[in-house]
């Protein structure tokens, strides 16, 4: 199993002075997270999400901690692919570029950036933009196999040109697709690439995911893949604080969270801006269903279904704690099928003292332990054979 941290750069009070801080001290969380013994860092692209997202240049993000690391791969995921955000041939120069210069250490994933907010800011059709994903990828599997790119798509038409620098892996680096749904799951099987699941509603909802993910593997014909090489790779979302006192863990990752999921209300639902106040000693579990239930309130109030998903972020039980709470979670994790562990730390109201806090105790307590179960059972295998 592998363990990374993601950053979206989330952000309560957003004065600029303060963004300033938030982007560098996620540069600071990036390159500890490398001596801590994590295996990857991931950065997600948005636009224009006051609060929820500030990294809207992720390449960037990434270049300047590629150069300040070593041996940790580098997540350029998400990447919004629908054309007017990014030109697929564009997208399939950078990550080339980064590859190179990290050494052969990029990984990259693709998603939609369908908000409102997003999408009018560069002109996206919303309706086209699962489109527009799908045959991104397929341009950028394909864009290294041969000398020259060539493209006849429903959506874009490239003559053959040179795509400038080769990237250091060869044919590509790894493709991943952000997925939230079955059928993003499916599609992302299908087109032979990796997952990365939001996990917010728990170990139970993400074997079910598995499932679904890995009954589309079995079932799938090779006619959609992107690529000569297959990813079956399935990535998954652990919110975590970590500190000796797990009951100040608890509250402060449980307020970040909250944070982090009314931010996304506001953006993908129309709900209020998020409560940004930190208040010493408040009962944060209790906050957090008052939370959703405002949530649920809301969408009765606009005739909207509440499914599972709705209130999904709102779910507090996850690696908030001591080490051996995080821990328990992670099993679970392992146990519903999770290949990679992706630690949100970095969430709007979490001190930065805090996350490199939970960053040690990671590195020092809870990835020794998966780490020595692991080679002790590689060794009981050897025996065996």
């Amino acid at each position: 199993m592998q363990f990374s941290v993601i950053f979206e750069a989330q952000l309560a009070d957003p004065t600029v002075e303060r963004e300033h801080q938030v982007i560098r001290d996620s540069v600071e969380q990036a390159v500890l997270a490398e001596a801590m013994g994590f295996d990857r860092v991931w950065a997600v692209e948005h636009h224009s999400l006051k609060w929820y997202a500030h990294m809207s240049a992720p390449e960037i993000f990434l270049t300047w901690v590629a150069a300040r690391t070593r041996t940790i791969r580098i997540g350029h995921g998400v990447v919004c692919m629908p054309f007017n955000f990014n030109h697929p041939a564009r997208v399939a120069e950078r990550a080339a570029m980064l590859d190179l210069l990290s050494g052969g250490r990029l990984d990259l994933g693709a998603g939609r950036g369908g908000t409102e907010q997003e999408t009018s800011l560069c002109g996206v059709d919303r309706a086209r933009t699962a489109q527009e994903v799908e045959e991104a990828l397929r341009i950028i599997g394909k864009a290294w196999e041969k000398e020259e790119l060539e493209h006849h798509g429903p959506l874009l038409d490239i003559a053959p040109h040179p795509i400038l620098p080769r990237p250091q892996q060869l044919p590509h680096p790894p493709l991943f697709l952000a997925c939230s749904r079955t059928e993003t799951l499916a599609q992302a099987a299908d087109l032979g690439i990796g997952a990365l699941v939001m996990g917010f509603a728990g170990p139970g909802s993400i074997a079910a995911m598995r499932e679904a993910y890995d009954a589309a593997v079995t079932a799938r014909t090779g006619e959609r893949l992107v690529s000569s090489v297959v990813n079956d790779h399935f990535s998954v979302l652990c919110p975590t604080i970590v500190l000796d006192d797990g009951e100040a863990a608890r509250r402060v990752g449980i307020r970040g969270q909250r944070f982090f999921a009314q931010s996304i209300g506001h953006w993908y639902g129309g709900a209020g801006v998020p409560d940004e106040a930190v208040v010493e000693g408040s009962d944060e579990a209790a906050e957090m269903r008052r939370a959703a239930e405002q949530v649920v309130a809301r969408l009765h109030e606009h005739d909207i279904p509440v499914r599972p998903t709705s209130t999904a972020t709102f779910n507090a039980d996850h690696a908030y704690g001591t080490a051996d709470d995080a821990i328990a979670y992670v099993e679970r994790l392992r146990d519903a099928g999770a290949d990679e562990i992706m630690c949100l730390i970095q969430m709007g109201t979490v001190p930065q003292e805090a996350c490199l806090e939970t960053l040690r105790q990671w590195g020092e307590k809870v990835i020794p332990h998966f780490r020595e179960r692991e080679r002790g059972q590689a060794q009981a295998a050897g025996a065996d054979a």
